[in-house]
C-alpha cells in the first residue's frame, strides 16, 4: 500500500514539475463594459428581446473579465469568462438562489463560460465545460454585435451549453458534435440531454462562410424537462459574404420544432438579414431586418413579427458609441400605448456605449 502511495505521489510530482517547467504557457486577460439608455416612443417598455428590458432609464449592460490560458505548446487551453450585471444574469437565467426555475447556485450567474480544450491532433480538439452556443448570428457580448438590441431569434434560441464536444477539421470543412445538459443549464435539473452539432466551411477565398447548426432533444415522453415538451429541436443556418472592404452581408435563418406530450406538433421560424456598411474605419452602419412567423401561435402570442433595427457604430479607439433606432410591427396588438391600449407597432430609440480592453 505504501509503495502504491509513493508511486502515485512520484507520478504527481513528475507531472507537476513537467507542467511547472512548461515554457510555452501563456495567460492573457481581456474584458469589456457596456451601458445604454433606451426610450420607447409609446412611453411603455414594449420589449420582447434580451438585455434591453428598460424604459427611459440609464442601464448597465454587463462588465466582463476573461482569462485565457494555454500550455503544452498550445495543446491544452482553459478559459474563464465572467460577467456581472443584468445582461450576465439574464444570460445565466437558470442559475441563482434556490427558487422556481433556479438551480440554487448563485455563483454560477457570473460564469458566462468556463471550459477546457485539448487538441488531440492538428485536426481534432475536445472541449469540456460551459460554452456559448454555436446557434445563431448574434453573440452575448455587446462587443461582438453591431446592433446593441438583440434579435428575436437570439432571444428564443439556446444561450449556452454545458457538456462535451469534439471539433473536427477536414480540409475546407469543419464539423462539431457534442452532448450537453438541457439547454442553458450549467447544472442539470433533468436527465434529458441535448445533442449539439455544426458543419461550417468557406469559399471564394474565404469571402463566403456558412454555418449549419443544430441543437435539440427528443424522447422525453413525460415532458420531464423545463420546456415540458416531448421534443424540442432547432435547425439554424448562418451565412456571411464579404462584398468589399466596406460592405458585407449576414443572414440567419432558424426553425424550431416543438412536440408537446399532448396535442399537435408545431414550429416557428425566423429570418434575419444584416447589411453592414463601413464608409470609414471610424464609422459604420448596420441594418437588421428580422421576420418571425408562428402561424399556429405555438410559441409567440402573434402570428408574425417584423422588426427593423438601424444602428450606427462610432469607433473612438477601444470605445464604440452605438445610436440605434428600432421599429417593429406584429399581426396582433402585442405592444402597449401610454394609455394602456394595445397596438400593433412600436418604435424605440437607444444609445449605447461599449468599451473593450
Amino acid at each position: 500500500m505504501l509503495r502504491k502511495l509513493s508511486l502515485s505521489f512520484g507520478s504527481f510530482m513528475l507531472f507537476f514539475l513537467a507542467t511547472a517547467q512548461d515554457s510555452s504557457k501563456t495567460l492573457t486577460f481581456s474584458g469589456s463594459v457596456d451601458a445604454y439608455y433606451r426610450y420607447n416612443f409609446s412611453g411603455k417598455q414594449n420589449n420582447f428581446t434580451s438585455f434591453t428590458n428598460s424604459q427611459s432609464s440609464f442601464e448597465l449592460g454587463m462588465a466582463s473579465v476573461r482569462a485565457d490560458a494555454t500550455a503544452l505548446k498550445g495543446k491544452a487551453t482553459a478559459t474563464v469568462d465572467l460577467g456581472f450585471g443584468p445582461r450576465a444574469e439574464e444570460f445565466s437565467y437558470p442559475d441563482g438562489e434556490k427558487s422556481a426555475g433556479k438551480n440554487g447556485f448563485a455563483t454560477l450567474t457570473a460564469l458566462k463560460q468556463a471550459f477546457i480544450t485539448y487538441n488531440v491532433s492538428p485536426t481534432v480538439k475536445l472541449t469540456a465545460g460551459k460554452f456559448a452556443t454555436h446557434v445563431g448570428y448574434e453573440l452575448l457580448d455587446a462587443t461582438s454585435n453591431r446592433n446593441y438590441s438583440m434579435s428575436y431569434m437570439f432571444t428564443n434560441g439556446p444561450f449556452s451549453h454545458t457538456g462535451l464536444k469534439a471539433d473536427i477539421t477536414a480540409g475546407a470543412l469543419s464539423m462539431m458534435i457534442g452532448i450537453s445538459n438541457f439547454t442553458d443549464q450549467a447544472t442539470s435539473t433533468t436527465s434529458v440531454k441535448n445533442l449539439i452539432a455544426q458543419v461550417s466551411g468557406t469559399g471564394f477565398n474565404s469571402k463566403l462562410k456558412f454555418y449549419l447548426n443544430y441543437s435539440g432533444f427528443t424522447g422525453s415522453k413525460n415532458g420531464d424537462n423545463p420546456s415540458g415538451l416531448q421534443s424540442l429541436q432547432q435547425a439554424d443556418a448562418v451565412l456571411t459574404a464579404t462584398i468589399s472592404s466596406k460592405f458585407n452581408i449576414g443572414y440567419n435563418g432558424t426553425i424550431q420544432f416543438r412536440k408537446p406530450t399532448i396535442g399537435n406538433n408545431g414550429n416557428w421560424f425566423g429570418n434575419a438579414l444584416y447589411l453592414n456598411l463601413d464608409p470609414t474605419e471610424k464609422f459604420g452602419l448596420t441594418l437588421r431586418s428580422e421576420y418571425i412567423s408562428d402561424e399556429k401561435m405555438i410559441f409567440f402570442t402573434t402570428k408574425n413579427i417584423f422588426a427593423n433595427t438601424l444602428s450606427a457604430n462610432i469607433k473612438l479607439g477601444p470605445l464604440t458609441v452605438i445610436p440605434e433606432l428600432r421599429f417593429e410591427s406584429a399581426q396582433s396588438s402585442i405592444y402597449t400605448k401610454s394609455n394602456g391600449a394595445g397596438v400593433k407597432s412600436t418604435g424605440t430609440g437607444l444609445m449605447a456605449v461599449v468599451y473593450k480592453f
